[in-house]
Order: structure tokens, then C-alpha cells, then sequence
């Protein structure tokens, strides 16, 4: 990505440092999120980052201490909550006041927070930023988000207020069903037909809809517990391989490597962590399958690795890139003693 010209919207001081070691450029890098500690305001403001997304009074009053202390003019710009319900999934949805994402427009709340930034000695105003949610589907909610920020950022500049960029946020979903991309020739026609005759630089953040397609995690059955009712499929995958299921009760497309015509069952296709929200599908009609037999989970490419753990003391997966018909080794699997040598006893002998 980096490669090819793109940024990174980042919301941690790992995060930036990965950027950084990828090789996108500082000043291309986007500091979002709604909890900076000072730490990682100062690592951004020392590695000289683009733009640090604000989202609260608080948090600007302490990016403007640490810039003053260091002489500097720290380039913020403000996230603005247009109070706009995405449609998507409760724990995804983030353009609505009742979350803590955002400074209110309504009310002027976010007018007196910009003012605040163009009468800060330290405090260089970027803009404006609004992100509504993940996995959307429908081109509504973004376009009555645009217009709330369009309507907002027009405001402002009539104002005298300088509001050079608009960060648009990300959203846009896959169809982890497989039937459907996403359209994203609709999006930019519905991009180009609100902001055309706008002189605004703009930012995307299109991170899902650009990475969950490239990723697949495979596992191997162990056994099929029959019952009366449904299948249970058990694979040597687990929650804490890929979380989405679980904490999102997220659909993933899944399928044996090894097509065929075989019978389906009602299926739950579950892994072998002690918890009953161990699963990775439910209630599937689904071939029977051979102990040791492949079955891949498609889409995984987003938030399958990055939420991954080892809980159970389970060894995550290996990750394997391939790239122009060659395979590389990206992320090796640990082996339990490498994850035990990670820890300190202080009570071994």
C-alpha cells in the first residue's frame, strides 16, 4: 500500500510505528481514536505526523500543553459526531452521540472547539473529520454525513475559519457472503456529486473493503459430533484465531478446500476453545467432512490477525503471503516454548 501511494489512518503509537516501518511517510499519516496518552501525542508530534484527529476539548487542551512545551504548532484537526445511525452492527457504529466517538455538531460544540484551535498559539487547524461506522452497505448514512460535513466546514470558512481537508472516514463493506463487491464506482459517483465544485483536499479510509477479501484462514477438522438436531464440525481453529463471530456475530463464508457432492447438515462449525462462543459459523448446511480434512474461512484479511490471541495458550496461526506465484513465510507460528520464554516466572527454581 505504501507502495502505491496510500497513507495510513492510524489510532496507536504501534500502529504509527508499523506505518513508519512499511514506509508511509509521517505526513501522511492520520492520528485518530479517542484516547491519545501523552506519550503517544509526543511520539506524533516528534515524528512530525500529518494530521492528529481530536476528539474531545480535553484531549485537545493536552495536545496544545505538549506542543507549547515543545514550541511547536501541533496540526489538528477536529472529528465532528453528525448523530447519524450507520445501520450497521452496535459495537461497529460510531457516527451516533450516544457513542464516544466525535464532537457534537449540533449545539456548536464543534464551532467553538475550531475556534479554540485557530486562536491556539500552538494549534494549527487541519480540518474536519467524520467516520459514521464499519461495514456499510447502503451509500445513505455516508451521504447525509457528507452533507451534515459540507454544510459544517462551509460554515466555518464563511466564518474566516481555514478548513483545508475533510477526512472522510471508511465504512464502506464487503459481502462476506460472496455474491456481491462492493460498489465502489457508486461511492465515488456519490463522492464526486457532493464534493466537485468543493475546493477541499479529501481523505478515505478504505482499510476493510481493501483488505478483508485478501485473507483466508485455514483449518483442519478433528471430528463431527452428531446429534440429533444439527452437526458439530470441529476444527483445530478457534475464537481466538478469528474473533468476529464471536464479538460481532459476523458471517463468514466458509468452505471444504476439497469440493464435492456430498450430503449437507445443519451445521455449527465450532473450535476447540472452552467456551460456548467458540464458534465460527452456526446453523450452516454443510458437507460432512473427513477428520484432517481443509476447510477455509474466507475474509478474513480484516481483523482476523490484528484481534487474534492465545488464549488457552494456543499458538496462532502462521501467515503466509503470496505474492506473483511465490509464498512467503510473513509471521512465522510461535512454538510454546518461544510464547512461554515471552513470560517471567519469578517463582521458578
Amino acid at each position: 500500500m505504501a507502495a502505491q501511494g496510500a497513507g495510513a489512518d492510524i489510532v496507536s503509537a504501534g500502529e504509527m510505528q508499523r506505518a513508519l516501518a512499511a514506509g508511509i511517510p509521517a505526513s501522511d499519516i492520520v492520528f485518530s481514536g479517542v484516547g491519545k496518552t501523552d506519550d503517544e501525542i509526543r511520539l506524533a508530534l516528534a515524528k512530525n505526523v500529518g494530521q492528529i484527529n481530536a476528539e474531545s476539548q480535553a484531549e485537545l487542551k493536552h495536545i496544545e500543553a505538549i506542543a507549547a512545551e515543545w514550541g511547536l504548532k501541533a496540526p489538528v484537526a477536529i472529528r465532528v459526531n453528525p448523530d447519524i445511525d450507520a445501520g450497521s452492527h452496535e459495537k461497529i457504529s460510531t457516527g451516533q452521540k450516544s457513542t464516544k466517538f466525535g464532537i457534537p455538531i449540533e449545539g456548536g460544540e464543534a464551532e467553538a472547539i475550531y475556534r479554540y484551535i485557530h486562536e491556539s498559539d500552538h494549534l494549527s487547524a487541519r480540518g474536519l473529520a467524520v467516520h459514521i461506522g464499519s461495514q456499510l452497505t447502503d451509500l445513505a448514512p455516508f451521504k447525509k454525513a457528507y452533507q451534515a460535513l459540507i454544510a459544517l466546514a462551509d460554515d466555518f470558512r464563511s466564518k474566516g475559519y481555514d478548513v483545508p481537508i475533510l477526512d472522510l472516514g471508511g465504512g464502506l463493506g464487503i459481502d462476506y457472503h460472496g455474491e456481491e463487491a462492493p460498489d465502489f464506482a457508486a461511492y465515488g459517483a456519490l463522492v464526486t456529486s457532493l464534493f466537485a465544485d468543493k475546493d477541499y483536499r479529501l481523505g478515505f479510509e478504505p482499510g476493510r473493503s481493501i483488505a478483508a477479501d485478501n485473507g483466508i484462514l485455514l483449518t483442519s477438522a478433528l471430528y463431527t459430533k452428531e446429534s440429533d438436531e444439527k452437526d458439530f464440525i470441529i476444527v483445530d481453529a478457534a475464537m481466538n484465531d478469528l474473533l468476529r463471530p464471536t464479538l460481532y456475530e459476523a458471517y463468514h463464508r466458509i468452505e471444504p478446500v476439497q469440493q464435492s457432492n456430498r450430503a449437507k447438515r445443519t451445521s455449527d462449525i465450532v473450535g476447540p476453545v472452552c467456551e460456548t462462543g467458540d464458534y465460527l459459523a452456526r446453523g450452516r448446511d454443510f458437507p460432512s467432512v473427513e477428520s484432517g480434512e481443509v476447510i477455509a474461512v474466507f475474509n478474513a484479511g480484516a481483523y482476523g490477525s490484528v484481534m487474534a490471541s492465545q488464549y488457552n495458550t494456543r499458538a496462532m496461526p502462521a501467515e503466509i503471503l503470496i505474492h506473483d506465484g511465490t509464498v512467503h513465510v510473513i509471521k512465522p507460528r510461535k512454538s510454546i516454548e518461544e510464547i512461554l520464554g515471552d513470560e517471567h516466572n519469578p517463582f521458578a527454581s
